[in-house]
């Protein structure tokens, strides 16, 4: 579950999710993910899965090597911290978000996310929580 996001400054607004449907993360051989979660968009479900490629510990890349995400575990919470440099349009944008196994807000994993976030130089302002939806079932 998506618990909590940041994005900085240049990310387009229209762009930033405001609800977020659960996030199934798969681990693959060989140390890579696959991340599986639906949306809406124009009254139809969309499924939309992710795979990304295991660089290096806790280093991933994805969509041909465009988006760099960091994986880190925050300390004995069963709470992740997914980190991602994406290079869109042009620009370099940076997106973090706080995840965990289930859809609560803890708030000792939303204070270590906000230290994070400090560290990596983005705004705690900018911290939201997303709506949290249900999964849709796409069509076929």
């Amino acid at each position: 579950y998506v618990k909590a996001m940041v994005v900085d400054k240049d990310f387009p607004e229209d762009r930033k999710p405001r609800k977020v449907s659960p996030v199934k993360v798969t681990a693959l051989g060989g140390g890579d993910l696959e991340a599986t979660f639906t949306f809406m968009r124009e009254d139809r479900c969309i499924q939309k899965k992710i795979l990304m490629w295991k660089s290096e510990p806790g280093k991933f890349s994805a969509y041909g090597g465009r988006k760099l995400i960091y994986v880190q575990e925050l300390p004995g919470r069963d709470h992740f911290v997914f980190y991602c440099k994406d290079q869109h349009r042009g620009g370099l944008f940076h997106m973090g978000k706080l995840m965990g196994r289930n859809p609560d807000i803890n708030m000792e994993a939303l204070e270590e996310f906000k230290k994070f976030v400090q560290h990596k130089g983005l705004s705690e302002e900018d911290i939201f929580i997303p709506l949290q939806t249900g999964s849709c079932t796409p069509e076929h």
